[in-house]
């Protein structure tokens, strides 16, 4: 059973009815005890980094969470600030992150091109790592949507999933064994993206 974590930030409808339309098992987790049955974990997010840490701690399943992906191995993939909670801190806030992926986010604004415009908004072009499962049969004309202003900077090259570019080339998708994160939307991204949740549900 997936789990979508339901801590209040998150397409989390676009989520169960693109599993529900490719016949996986999908339901939300609001609370701890939803966690019971998840063999995957979900973790969507949208707007400010330190909102979203804090929504998550108000939630009650951030003990269980750690423990189940840290201590039980659980794939996970967190999508856009989801993708960002991932990391150790944030250029957007004071909060630390999950740290389950060493690694920073850091702001677009940092690279002094006044001419970038932001957030990086619509459709972009997806370059996965070679031989990397999350993107089985996305390997060539891959397009995701991408809605952000940050991007997630790791400490490891080697947990570089997939880059895209935008003032700078950029990890749009992080990997480190079981636990993964993409930046863009697949939820909003038609095709490309329900091939990439569905890759996510047979890893």
């Amino acid at each position: 059973m997936i789990r979508i974590v339901d801590y209040g930030l998150g397409n989390i409808l676009a989520f169960q009815n693109m599993y529900k339309r490719l016949n996986v098992p999908v339901g939300l987790a609001k609370t701890a005890d939803d966690l019971s049955d998840a063999t995957r974990l979900i973790l969507p997010g949208v707007g400010a980094f330190d909102h979203a840490m804090e929504e998550l701690d108000r939630s009650g399943m951030r003990a269980r969470l750690d423990e189940l992906v840290l201590g039980g191995k659980m794939p996970v993939l967190g999508i856009c600030v989801g993708m960002q909670m991932l990391a150790e801190r944030s250029d957007e806030g004071k909060l630390p992150g999950l740290g389950w992926i060493p690694g920073d986010v850091k702001g677009f604004k940092s690279l002094n091109q006044p001419d970038l415009l932001l957030p990086h908004m619509g459709w972009n072009d997806v370059r996965p790592a070679a031989g990397h499962r999350l993107f089985n049969e996305l390997t060539t004309d891959a397009r995701f949507y991408f809605l952000h202003s940050f991007y997630f900077e790791c400490a490891d090259p080697a947990h570089v999933a997939a880059v895209s570019s935008y003032g700078k080339e950029f990890s749009c998708a992080v990997s480190a064994g079981h636990i993964h994160g993409v930046q863009f939307h697949p939820e909003k991204s038609h095709h490309f993206g329900a091939q990439l949740l569905k890759n996510f549900a047979e890893l």
